[in-house]
């Protein structure tokens, strides 16, 4: 995919459907008992991969509704369940199939097979079930499980919402902590589909359940898609951009503060509440006067998705930022830390590699350049970004990765590209 610095970025967007929400309105309606509507269900193919596994486990998954089997409706797959490039996918399940009687292989493609599993096999193990990482990880067929009091090191909604699940099916309590809160939308839809769960002081407890409700879900617009727009128009020195409909879930909108610490103009309109979530209109627009970033390790675990991109808003505003704490990206689908100090610096930037991030010398010119997504759908767009301020062409290669959460992102782009 080539792209060019236009001369204004402008113009309305709706967002595909927020992934993080889509996955959990797949998988938890599959153990309710009944039907479900979801609508604006994320089209990646990330979502995707958990519906297929769920077909699968033997649940009716259709266009816009999921029919629940119940907690121990579930059967046995025919065969390993494909998570493809999720991580969530595979975590979630992990969780969820621990329990069961039966074993299950649960494989992914190359990028997902080098992701770390421990972290959510290890507390699974500790429950009592029988688990193994891989890869292929392997899960389940043991006996009955034990809650557990679990302090995570690293925040994770994918471990903590494993362990949750889990912790439907134990004996006793399962209470999560972890050191700053991830998202929430595991705790709120079980909430409202009546487990018996309490949320206090940065801690989650869960308690065995009969059964679940069925839970109607509107997925609000996807945040961390939104922060790509957020940043292009901000750096952008003729552009102003609206995206509607965006989810402001509180346990995700740490991009926002940390956008107008930074002095970018992101207006916050029409605020609802759209079924579970809190939902608003975000307005983007030039920001001439913004500052460098200083992002530390409490930062960047509540802004894990949207680091690639701060890298890029980093590298267009002058002075010197740092982005710390944030050693987690080594282990997304691809080294994230590395693949975007690639990018940046093939395109002019003066962008020095951490350990845990980068520090970066902002202002210089970016020069448009061909450059490597490695297959990281993230990476891919974060470089686009980037390129919508460079002088010249950029050409990113293996673009059509952003398929994975995103597969209507090149032709947003155009969209705000043709004023």
């Amino acid at each position: 995919m080539r792209v060019r610095s236009p001369r204004r970025l402008e113009g309305e967007l709706r967002l595909p459907g927020d992934k993080s929400i889509s996955h959990r309105a797949l998988i938890l309606n599959a153990i309710a008992e009944g039907r479900a509507v979801i609508r604006n269900l994320s089209p990646g193919v990330d979502v995707a991969s958990s519906a297929g596994c769920l077909r699968a486990l033997g649940v009716e998954v259709g266009a816009g509704f999921v029919e629940g089997r119940g907690l121990n409706g579930l059967r046995a797959p025919a065969g390993p369940l494909d998570c493809g490039n999720s991580g969530t996918t595979m975590r979630l399940l992990a969780g969820l199939l621990a329990a069961h009687p039966f074993v299950t292989t649960l494989a992914g493609d190359a990028s997902l097979s080098r992701r770390p599993m421990d972290r959510v096999v290890e507390p699974l193990r500790a429950m009592g079930a029988q688990a193994a990482a891989g890869p292929p990880l392997r899960v389940g067929g043991g006996g009955r499980l034990r809650g557990r009091a679990f302090e995570l090191a690293v925040p994770s909604a994918q471990v903590k919402s494993a362990l949750l699940l889990a912790g439907l099916y134990a004996e006793g309590e399962t209470v999560v902590a972890e050191p700053v809160s991830s998202r929430d939308h595991t705790e709120r839809m079980l909430a409202a589909m009546g487990a018996d769960i309490r949320v206090a002081g940065g801690r989650v407890a869960v308690r065995p359940t009969e059964r679940l409700r069925p839970l109607d879900v509107e997925v609000p617009a996807d945040l961390s898609a939104a922060a790509f727009w957020l940043v292009a128009a901000s750096i952008h020195p003729a552009a102003r951009v609206r995206l509607r409909g965006v989810g402001v879930n509180p346990t995700r909108t740490h991009l926002l503060d940390v956008l107008g610490r930074a002095g970018f103009q992101v207006g916050v309109e029409a605020e609802r509440r759209e079924g579970l979530e809190p939902v608003a209109d975000l307005v983007a627009q030039s920001a001439p006067e913004a500052r460098p970033l200083a992002l530390d390790g409490a930062d960047s675990a509540r802004l894990i998705d949207e680091l690639p991109v701060l890298a890029v808003a980093a590298a267009a505003i002058p002075g010197e930022s740092r982005i710390t704490g944030a050693r987690e990206l080594r282990v997304k689908e691809s080294d994230r830390i590395a693949t975007m100090a690639e990018g940046l610096a093939a395109m002019g930037a003066a962008i020095e590699e951490l350990e845990d991030g980068w520090v970066i010398r902002g202002g210089r010119p970016l020069s448009g350049a061909r450059v490597r997504s490695h297959g990281d759908h993230r990476v891919a767009m974060a470089l686009a970004v980037a390129g919508l301020v460079a002088s010249g062409e950029t050409e990113i290669e293996d673009a059509g990765c952003v398929e994975i959460s995103y597969p209507s992102f090149w032709g947003d782009l155009e969209r705000l590209c043709r004023s």
